[in-house]
């Protein structure tokens, strides 16, 4: 037994070297192909991979944008510092290394857990339509992801059709040990069979080894090897103590259901196939967040405008109130119109600080949107100060909108993502037709089994003892002293061998789950291809409405701009004609909020006009390359390349316009 205990305790040392084994690894969270590798790090398989925290903490570009407390920020920089900051792109950042797991699970064999394609919508503000459709599911369990507009969308999930084939064999490769010492002591009634001896007892040491491991052949290798080591007070053992070992090889070939690479890799390829619908997601989810990124910013250069106009307002109508205080006050006025001016100057009053509140709102959404982290005083407290102010060029480039519909066909993430979610499919039912199928295997083993031992004394007869016929004694030195070396030499010498081939076959009558998957894949993949179809009709609708939309939209601003022109003119002349006595002060200030609703107007209409820009590109799938974003930079977290915005003018007039605290709330003037 000394030699069983030796390798039994050298195993037990092993395994408690194994789970002792906690020490976290760093900087290999991500290093998925060598992540179940057992060289050189044999407890490699064993520890735990640990995942850093995640940074919650803004990138250093936010600091080099502070200008005397407050964010001097272009859309430039609010684009980086989203593709660095923004808590939706972090978030599914993730996606990315939890598609890797399921390649690691698909190489050893296992099924696939799915990967989430939809968009990560947590960031408010900025909202204008829908962004587009998820990829629908192709599992089993149901088609998920669907529509995805800026309030909140459905989250997808790829799921891979995992009910559907043959099952996997595991192809990691398993060893399994069974080792014990066992004592068992025996009442007996037998004295023919037992002799002298009131209780039969018994020692045996055991140490039985198993490998298993399967390939993506359909090929399953099995290999024992079995030995134990056993005494006993019995009086009819050849070998006391006797050692018996035995070992088998046995491989198992599958010939129709689940034979060959295609059945078999279905998994791998598939999870191949969702990682990089996990690339094509995060693409969709830059450009979701980027769309919704410009559009905040829009609206902050909106809102920004609106209070200066607002601004201006006030200020005329507080000239206006001043110089009436003064006619009244000299008598060539009535005190009427003191009062009508002071009533418009309250309203306008309001006016500002609801433009002042809103620009606040916008300037919070904005940060919120660029930035992990508001809870740094400053950066809550400091004002974004937009230093981008809207263009419009005087001839809008007119594409012709079958090309349009070419560049959204050819780009757009969510028709690749259906198309890679088509292949998968179809992988799904070739797999379930080869299910289909009975089970017929080629199986054959080759084994062999020793014995040895010491020879038992109750054989061994004495000096000049003759045998009797009860008990046949053996010549001493007859039987050998043995061991575990005489077994295995006995063993690998092939005297007792145990070899065979043949076939196992099991053929399900009726086969109605298998017929019924695979009907089932068959349906689904025509639905897919529906679905694709579907999807590319709504994709078209939404170029054509886009193209629209920015048509319509610049007409809103020229036409806008023309009302504000003749309202300017028209307080112009308004003004002159007060100046010489042929009007009043109360249709001057009527001009005056013709003049400020007509600049509030335009402001709106240049907003609308620069989202539906924003809305083009989305449509076409060409945010990231219009805007000269590199999807890497993304994906790492860091903008080595700042993004180029067309068709931004940077502001002039920072200098002498700046937003104004909002003043508090009056009292009645009255």
């Amino acid at each position: 037994m000394t030699k069983t205990n030796g390798v039994f305790g050298a195993i037990c040392g092993l395994l408690l070297m194994i789970a002792a084994a906690g020490t976290p690894i760093s900087a290999q969270v991500f290093r998925f192909p060598n992540a179940g590798s057992q060289f050189p790090n044999l407890i490699n398989p064993y520890t735990p991979v640990q995942v850093p925290q995640p940074k919650l903490t803004n990138t250093p570009r936010l600091d080099t944008l502070m200008r005397n407390g407050k964010l001097m920020l272009s859309l430039s920089d609010a684009v980086a510092m989203a593709l660095e900051n923004n808590l939706d792109i972090a978030i599914a950042r993730y996606n990315l290394s939890i598609a890797d797991t399921d390649i690691l699970r698909a190489q050893a064999g296992s099924e696939i857990r799915g990967v989430a394609t939809g968009l990560v919508e947590g960031t408010p503000g900025g909202g204008v339509g829908g962004f587009g459709t998820g990829a629908q599911g192709s599992g089993a369990g149901g088609t998920s992801g669907g529509a995805g507009g800026a309030g909140g969308g459905a989250s997808g999930l790829v799921e891979s059709t995992l009910g559907t084939g043959s099952q996997l064999e595991p192809y990691d490769p398993q060893l399994i040990a069974k080792m014990n010492i066992n004592h068992a002591a025996q009442p007996v009634n037998n004295a023919v069979t037992t002799g002298q001896i009131s209780a039969f007892q018994q020692n045996i040491a055991n140490a039985n080894f198993n490998y298993q491991q399967a390939f993506p052949t359909g090929t399953l290798l099995q290999v024992e090897f079995n030995n134990f080591r056993a005494t006993d007070n019995g009086q009819f053992d050849l070998l006391v103590p006797q050692v018996f070992s035995q070992f088998r090889a046995e491989v198992k070939q599958h010939l129709l259901s689940g034979f060959g690479l295609g059945p078999n890799l279905r998994f791998v390829r598939i999870a191949k196939n969702n990682r990089e619908i996990s690339d094509v997601a995060f693409r969709n989810q830059v450009i979701a967040t980027v769309s919704q990124i410009q559009n905040i910013y829009w609206d902050l250069v909106s809102s920004y405008e609106d209070e200066k106009v607002k601004e201006r307002s006030l200020n005329l109508a507080e000239k206006t109130l001043s110089d009436n205080q003064e006619q009244v006050r000299i008598g060539a006025l009535p005190a009427i119109e003191v009062t009508q001016a002071q009533n418009e100057v309250a309203s306008r009053k309001q006016d500002l600080i609801i433009a002042q509140t809103g620009l606040q709102l916008q300037q919070l959404l904005m940060k919120n949107a660029i930035t992990r982290n508001l809870g740094d005083p400053f950066i809550a407290a400091a004002p974004v100060v937009p230093t981008d102010t809207m263009y419009v060029p005087e001839k809008e480039p007119v594409r012709p909108v079958q090309d349009l519909l070419d560049d959204a066909y050819a780009h757009r993430p969510e028709l690749a993502q259906a198309r890679i979610d088509l292949t998968n499919r179809e992988i799904s039912r070739k797999s379930a037709k080869n299910a289909l199928l009975p089970t017929v295997d080629l199986v054959g083993w080759y084994g062999a089994s020793a014995l040895a031992g010491q020879q038992n004394p109750a054989f061994t007869c004495p000096a000049g003892v003759v045998p009797s016929n009860s008990l046949e004694c053996l010549p001493a030195g007859t039987v050998a002293r043995t061991g575990f070396n005489n077994a295995f030499a006995k063993l690998f010498r092939n005297d007792f061998p145990d070899y065979a081939v043949g076939f196992q076959i099991n053929i399900p009558f009726r086969n109605r789950a298998a017929k019924a998957d695979q009907i089932r894949s068959e349906l689904e993949y025509r639905q897919a291809q529906m679905r694709l179809q579907q999807l590319q009709n709504e994709i078209g609708i939404e170029v054509r409405n886009a193209q629209f939309a920015l048509q319509q939209n610049r007409a809103r601003v020229e036409a806008a701009t023309t009302a504000r022109d003749l309202a300017q003119h028209t307080f112009e002349i308004e003004q002159k004609k007060y100046a010489l006595g042929a009007s009043t002060s109360y249709q001057v200030l009527q001009t005056q909020r013709d003049l400020a609703q007509s600049e509030s107007a335009r402001v709106g209409a240049m907003a609308a006009y620069e989202k539906s820009r924003v809305e083009l590109d989305r449509v076409t799938g060409l945010t990231l390359t219009h805007n000269g974003i590199e999807i890497a930079d993304a994906e790492n977290g860091h903008v080595q390349k700042a993004p180029e915005i067309p068709g931004v003018m940077p502001r002039t007039d920072l200098t002498d316009q700046k937003p104004t605290p909002a003043p508090d709330i009056p009292g009645p003037s009255l």
